[in-house]
């Protein structure tokens, strides 16, 4: 189904031996370019730039940490669309009554506990990309649905007999292997390996991200000593690219001005068990929804108005936070 086609650059990664594949990544940050010195990364490349090309539904397949998102994004910036901004919508945080809802949008008084209309992520997305991350862990009708729509670019908000044009480009995201009904529809499939399955990307990504992160805190990058490399090359990565990237990251920021060393990485790998601000503020949030919502038997309003916040600005927060108010009605 992909068109191969070169949309890369060749660089040689410090600290690596071979060539570096890079996507070309004009306008974005240097941060989000693929690279890689594998075979499979050069593939990626190459499948996603025929995937910008057209419309056609594109899904992600790799496990967590494999950098799907990255490589979304990538197709969205190079397709005709980039002007636009991409959106993403977690699936896997949006509570199973509320996914229809999310995705196709509804009339009003469809949903009692948010009765007004609502307009769902395919409508907010007309001109743009809409990327549905973790899309193997929507409910099975819904997932069907939204395959449906992307063959016919048509769908319905819930609650309403009129169909509507689908504009927006889908791209999705998945940990498991492509649904049958996707074979009946023009579509890219892209596999993403785990980078326990292209070692020979480590070095190149550890100079990638050290320049990035380098950059960032205005320093200039001096490079990975011998040690750092072995060290590097004998990790297997459960974490995949997504815990490369966190303990350079940590390792930059410890060595100051230095070279990035065998010890500063095993350091970082130690920072690594300290959640980041965003998990710990995502947890408190979830906690906090949970137990207003608990006291309030499940009643968004009662809750948004315990918490002095606008109803709608509430409900969000609920959505983020993936709880169910259903769970606590009696």
């Amino acid at each position: 189904m992909d068109r191969m086609s070169q949309h890369e650059g060749a660089s040689t990664a410090a600290g690596a031996s071979g060539t570096a594949h890079v996507s070309d990544a004009a306008g974005r940050r240097r941060e989000d370019r693929i690279v890689g010195a594998s075979e499979a990364t050069r593939q990626v490349i190459a499948r996603a730039t025929a995937a910008a090309s057209n419309d056609h539904l594109v899904l992600l397949v790799g496990p967590a940490g494999s950098d799907r998102e990255l490589v979304a994004r990538a197709i969205h910036t190079w397709g005709p669309r980039s002007s636009a901004d991409l959106e993403a919508l977690s699936c896997a945080s949006v509570p199973e009554a509320l996914q229809s809802r999310e995705v196709f949008g509804c009339a009003e008084g469809v949903y009692p506990a948010v009765p007004g209309a609502h307009v769902g992520a395919f409508e907010r997305n007309a001109s743009s990309t809409l990327l549905l991350d973790a899309f193997d862990e929507l409910r099975s009708d819904v997932a069907t649905a939204i395959l449906r729509a992307a063959r016919d670019r048509r769908f319905q908000r819930e609650g309403e007999s009129t169909p509507r044009t689908l504009g927006a480009r889908l791209i999705c995201t998945s940990a498991s292997e492509a649904p049958p009904a996707l074979a009946e529809m023009p579509h890219h499939l892209i596999q993403l390996s785990p980078l326990a399955e292209r070692p020979e990307d480590v070095l190149p990504l550890a100079a990638h991200y050290l320049a990035a992160f380098s950059e960032e805190l205005g320093r200039q990058p001096v490079g990975l000593t011998a040690d750092a490399r072995a060290c590097l090359q004998a990790e297997t990565w459960p974490g995949d690219v997504r815990e490369l990237r966190e303990r350079i990251r940590q390792a930059v920021r410890l060595c100051g001005e230095g070279a990035i060393t065998a010890e500063s990485l095993m350091l970082a790998r130690d920072a690594e068990e300290v959640p980041s601000f965003k998990e710990a503020k995502r947890a408190f949030e979830t906690r906090y929804v949970t137990g207003l919502l608990r006291r309030c038997d499940g009643n968004i309003s009662r809750a948004a108005r315990l918490a002095k916040k606008d109803r709608k600005d509430f409900y969000d927060v609920i959505r983020r936070t993936g709880v169910d108010p259903g769970q606590f009605r009696s």
